[in-house]
């Protein structure tokens, strides 16, 4: 019990800091800048930051979320993005333990979390993360089993690259269809969902992605907050629902070949 708790504190440690650096990601690939150079900065007034400055969660919080050297304030999605990755680092070591599924599933989440901000924050899905993660969903598929991921299997990689193909044909056909009304990061997105689901699951994350994405759709026209010509996100709503399947996906499809 002490030694699980004790791994459970350290990659919940770990997360904090994998968030941090998710902060950069999000923060610079969309302006086009490394992630490496120059080091951690206020972009206020350009102050580098001090070790001091840079512990994840307790430096945001000792701070109030302004910054030590001009007081401009801190966006507190830094925090929060710090604080989920790190939660979600104990649950998945509780539930997968010390496994090649946790390096899996760890860096999936990882991965649909930039996605997720960046297409939320602003309205892009890049062509440099989402290939990055094709390159590591076909490494997985390739060297690391994931039975528990689905329960039909074609076998092989064979199971992922089908599930890739699918996701990327249907939102091309969609693409093609809607004339511009659905964007191609999204085409490419779905390609990266399905190598890193699977067949038949990828049918499960879209549809729990495409599900979210218009339920926030009609709150947002019927709360005023976006107009019916205004595009809302879908990066973010299609990485919800790959998360979800990636970690509840055997059960729910169980539950639905059972019901059925």
């Amino acid at each position: 019990m002490i030694v699980e708790t004790s791994f459970a504190l350290m990659f919940g440690f770990l997360g904090l800091e994998v968030g941090s650096f998710l902060n950069v990601c999000i923060d610079r690939l969309p302006r086009g800048e490394s992630i490496l150079n120059p080091p951690s900065h206020c972009p206020v007034c350009h102050h580098r930051l001090e070790v001091k400055d840079l512990i994840p969660l307790f430096s945001y919080l000792q701070l109030r979320g302004r910054c030590r050297y001009c007081k401009a304030s801190i966006p507190i999605r830094l925090m929060w993005i710090e604080l989920v990755t790190g939660a979600m680092f104990v649950f998945l070591y509780y539930r997968y333990g010390l496994t090649p599924e946790l390096g899996v599933m760890a860096f999936y989440t990882c991965i649909f979390t930039v996605i997720f901000m960046i297409d939320l924050e602003h309205g892009l899905i890049l062509n440099r993360v989402v290939y990055f993660g094709v390159v590591v969903a076909l490494l997985f598929a390739l060297f690391i089993p994931q039975p528990w991921i689905t329960q039909i299997k074609l076998g092989g990689i064979a199971n992922f690259a089908v599930g890739g193909g699918i996701g990327f044909v249907t939102f091309l056909i969609a693409a093609l269809i809607s004339r511009g009304g659905m964007g191609w990061g999204d085409v490419k997105l779905a390609a990266l969902i399905g190598l890193a689901t699977g067949f038949p699951l990828v049918f499960m994350a879209l549809i729990i992605g495409s599900i979210i994405g218009s339920v926030v759709a009609v709150f947002f026209l019927i709360a005023k907050k976006k107009g019916r010509k205004e595009t809302i996100p879908f990066g973010p709503f299609l990485s919800m629902g790959t998360l979800i399947t990636l970690l509840w996906g055997n059960k729910i499809l169980a539950w639905y070949l059972g019901f059925m």
